[in-house]
């Protein structure tokens, strides 16, 4: 029972932002008493944090998995791309914003716990692309690393990127895209062109 509230806290979550969804309203989604809810959590606070904690490591080994397929460097932060917004649902109730608002301690963490396993990934993912020709060989890569993950973060303040101006999956492919011009070869832009001419999504 505990796996299934944690499912559906995180799906409501999503779908509805953190602040919004009620115990209540996760108890009567689910068919279930309160009571049962707060026999495995004690209260909404734990129950966000293993919700956002369980999401963030699923969403790791996730990107994990798609690393060891070695695909095109520049591919593969595309597919990354992909599949963190679907597990997000395009972050239409826009989470992080809300979990950093409401949660800030839980924020934090997550951040943390984000930052290590990002910059990991793009460490390596830049690494590859040089010596497969498709990034220039002159880039500090733990610069690039952390202002990635830097710009990242920057894209989910409302101060900055307002929703109704910059719906979010637009604004992940209009980052993404300036972060991967700013590093490649000729060769490698003529791959980022074909990915972005060919509508991956």
């Amino acid at each position: 029972m505990k796996t299934k509230i944690l499912n559906k806290a995180t799906d409501m979550f999503l779908n509805y932002g953190f602040k919004s969804v009620t115990m209540d309203d996760l108890a009567n989604e689910m068919g279930i008493s309160k009571k049962t809810i707060y026999t495995h959590f004690e209260n909404k606070t734990k129950l966000v944090e293993q919700c956002t904690t369980h999401l963030a490591e699923s969403i790791s080994k996730g990107i994990n998995a798609i690393c060891a397929l070695n695909k095109n460097p520049i591919e593969e932060l595309y597919e990354i791309k992909k599949f963190v917004m679907i597990n997000l649902k395009n972050e239409k109730s826009s989470p992080q914003y809300q979990l950093q608002k409401y949660y800030p301690k839980i924020h934090n963490s997550i951040s943390a716990f984000q930052f290590e396993t990002m910059q990991a990934c793009v460490k390596e993912n830049i690494q590859r692309g040089v010596s497969q020709g498709f990034y220039r060989d002159n880039l500090d890569i733990d610069f690039i690393s952390r202002i990635y993950y830097s710009g990242m973060t920057s894209t989910k303040d409302h101060r900055l990127f307002p929703p109704d101006k910059f719906p979010v999956t637009t604004l992940m492919d209009n980052y993404l895209e300036y972060h991967i011009r700013g590093i490649v070869t000729p060769l490698g832009r003529k791959i980022l062109n074909k990915i972005i001419n060919s509508n991956p999504e």
